[in-house]
C-alpha cells in the first residue's frame, strides 16, 4: 500500500484531497481502511468523468437509421426450433454452458433488509429467488448429465450475506464446488454541485457498485472466466436476480445463439412484446449497421408510438436482461486490443488499458459526511451523481446479434417494486397464470374467475416440468384444481 504523503499528493492532482479530511480522527485500523478503498479507486479517470458526467448531461447516442431489431418469432415460424434445442441440448450434455446472475441488489424497496435474492420468489412454496433460480440448474444438471457450474455477481453491500446464505442452505442443493460468488465493482458517488467525491463516513468513500454492465468487466477480474476456461464452458446464460420464472438454462435459446447463421455466437438476447408503448423498458433496435438496446428514456417519443398497418407498435421489442454470452467474446472485450479500441471512443481517456463500456448517469439522494462540520447530512432532493454501465451496451460490440422473442407469461415475472406493476402480487398471479395453462395442456381442469384469471395460486418448480410436455410424465399431476386452492408442484 502506499503511504499517506503519496496518496494525498495524488488526491490533491486531481482535487479530492478532501477525502483525507478527517484521517486524523480515524483508527489505526479506520486509516488502513480508508487508504485502501481510496487506492482501489482509478483516480486518474476522475476528472474526466467529472467533466463529461457530473458538470454535464450527456446526450445517449440514437442512430438516426434506427429501425426495429430483426427477432426470431416465437411462434417458430421460419427458423428451425428443433434444430436450435438439439444443438443447445449438445452443448449442455458435452458440459459448455454456465449460469451467470447479476444479484448485486438489497431488497429495500420491497422492504426488505437482505439480498434481494433472500427474498420470497415463488407463488405457494415459499422458495426464495436464489432457490427459484438453482431450482433450474438442478433440473438441467439432471435432464443432461452434466454439470453447470453456477457464478454470482454481488456487491459489497450484499457479498457477505450472499455468501452466508448459500453456507446455510447447502448452496441450495448445488455442489459447493459449482457456485462461485465475487462482487461486481464500484465507481465513486459524486457530488453534484462540485463534483468532489462524497464520503459515506469519515473513514469511508462514498461509492456505488458500477452497474450490470460491470459483469464484463468482473468475470475477467474475479477469475471467474479462467474458471470457466479451465471446465470447457464455451457459453454463458446471463440472468437477473428478480425474475423467478426465468429460463435459466434453455437449451432452444442456447442453440440458436451458438449455431444460427446470423449469430457470431457472441451475445444473444431475448424479447418480448411490449405491453404498451409507455412501457419503461429498453427496445430491441437496428442502427449503424449493429443490433442495439436504446433505453425507453432516450427512445424518441415518435418512434415509441410509431404503429404497423396493422395497428401493432413498431418498436415492439422489450428487452428482459436475459443473454447469453459467448466467454471468447468477454474475454475479447477484456484483452488488449479491445481495451484500446473501446477506450478511444467511450470510456474515459484517463484509464488507458481498461475496458469499460459507457457510463449512464444517474441522479440520486445520498446521505454524506459534511467536509466543514463533520456531520452525516440525509438530502431531501437529489445531491449526487452515480455512474453506472448497462450490459447490453455490449451488443453493438458483437459481430452478429441476434434476439428471440418469448412469451412474457412464459419467462417474465419481475419483482421489483413492493406494489404495483412487477411487485410479488404480479409476479404471484403470472406464475400462477403460466402454471394453469401447463396443467390445462396436460387436461387439469383449472377454475378461473369471469375474467378469465386463475381463481387459485400455482406453483410449478422446474423440478418437476421444464416445459408443459413435461407434465404427462412427472406423476405429480392434481386430480383437480379448486377455487381457492394454493397448489406446488
Amino acid at each position: 500500500m502506499s503511504d499517506i504523503v503519496d496518496i494525498r499528493e495524488r488526491l490533491a492532482a486531481v482535487r479530492q484531497d478532501h477525502l483525507l479530511r478527517f484521517y486524523d480522527e480515524l483508527s489505526p485500523d479506520g486509516r488502513r481502511n480508508l487508504l485502501a478503498q481510496i487506492e482501489s479507486l482509478d483516480l486518474r479517470a476522475v476528472p474526466d468523468l467529472i467533466e463529461r458526467y457530473v458538470r454535464h448531461r450527456p446526450r445517449e447516442h440514437v442512430p438516426d437509421d434506427l429501425s426495429p431489431a430483426p427477432c426470431y418469432p416465437r411462434s417458430g415460424r421460419g427458423w428451425d426450433r428443433s434444430g436450435a434445442r438439439e444443438a443447445g441440448e449438445s452443448l449442455l450434455r458435452a458440459g459448455r454452458v454456465a449460469a451467470f446472475t447479476v444479484a448485486g441488489g438489497q431488497g429495500t424497496r420491497l422492504g426488505f433488509d437482505g439480498p434481494k435474492g433472500v427474498y420470497i420468489g415463488s407463488a405457494v412454496s415459499g422458495k426464495p429467488l436464489f432457490q427459484c433460480l438453482a431450482d433450474w440448474i438442478i433440473a438441467a444438471q439432471r435432464r443432461y448429465g452434466s454439470r453447470i457450474p453456477w457464478y454470482i455477481m454481488t456487491s459489497p453491500l450484499n457479498h457477505a450475506a450472499t455468501v452466508g446464505f448459500f453456507e446455510a442452505h447447502n448452496y441450495c442443493g448445488l455442489d459447493q464446488r459449482d457456485v462461485m460468488c465475487f462482487q461486481q465493482g464500484v465507481m465513486p458517488t459524486f457530488e453534484m454541485g462540485t463534483g468532489r467525491i462524497l464520503l459515506a463516513a469519515k473513514g469511508e468513500v462514498a461509492t456505488n457498485p458500477d452497474g450490470h454492465g460491470g459483469s464484463l468487466r468482473a468475470l475477467n477480474a474475479s477469475g471467474a472466466l479462467e474458471d470457466m476456461r479451465s471446465r470447457g464452458v464455451e457459453h454463458i446464460s446471463y440472468t437477473q436476480i428478480d425474475n423467478p420464472l426465468v429460463r435459466v438454462i434453455d437449451p432452444v435459446f442456447l442453440g440458436l445463439h451458438a449455431a444460427a447463421a446470423d449469430s457470431s455466437g457472441e451475445m444473444s438476447s431475448k424479447m418480448v412484446p411490449k405491453a404498451h408503448a409507455g412501457e419503461k423498458v429498453g427496445v430491441f433496435c437496428r442502427g449503424e449497421g449493429k443490433t442495439r438496446v436504446i433505453e425507453y428514456s432516450d427512445m424518441p417519443e415518435e418512434l415509441s408510438r410509431e404503429t404497423g398497418p396493422d395497428g401493432s407498435l413498431r418498436f415492439n421489442a422489450g428487452s428482459i436482461a436475459v443473454h447469453v454470452i459467448g466467454r471468447r467474446f468477454i474475454e475479447r472485450l477484456n484483452s488488449a486490443e479491445m481495451v484500446v479500441s473501446h477506450t478511444a471512443s467511450n470510456a474515459p481517456e484517463g484509464s488507458p488499458g481498461r475496458f469499460a463500456l459507457p457510463y449512464h448517469r444517474a441522479e440520486k439522494k445520498t446521505p454524506h459526511v459534511d467536509i466543514g462540520s463533520g456531520m452525516l447530512v440525509e438530502p431531501t432532493a437529489a445531491n449526487a451523481v452515480k455512474l453506472e454501465t448497462f450490459v447490453f451496451d455490449a451488443i453493438p460490440l458483437a459481430e452478429r446479434s441476434i434476439v428471440l422473442e418469448t412469451d412474457r407469461c412464459e419467462e417474465f415475472a419481475p419483482i421489483k417494486n413492493a406494489e404495483g406493476a412487477d411487485s410479488p402480487r404480479t409476479c404471484r398471479e403470472i406464475q400462477t397464470e403460466r402454471a394453469a395453462r401447463w396443467l390445462e395442456v396436460a387436461g387439469v381442469k383449472v377454475p378461473r374467475r369471469p375474467d378469465g384469471s386463475p381463481d387459485c395460486t400455482l406453483e410449478i418448480s422446474p423440478l418437476t416440468a421444464m416445459d408443459p410436455e413435461d407434465l404427462f410424465t412427472c406423476g405429480k399431476l392434481p386430480a383437480r384444481v379448486s377455487a381457492g386452492d394454493a397448489i406446488a408442484l
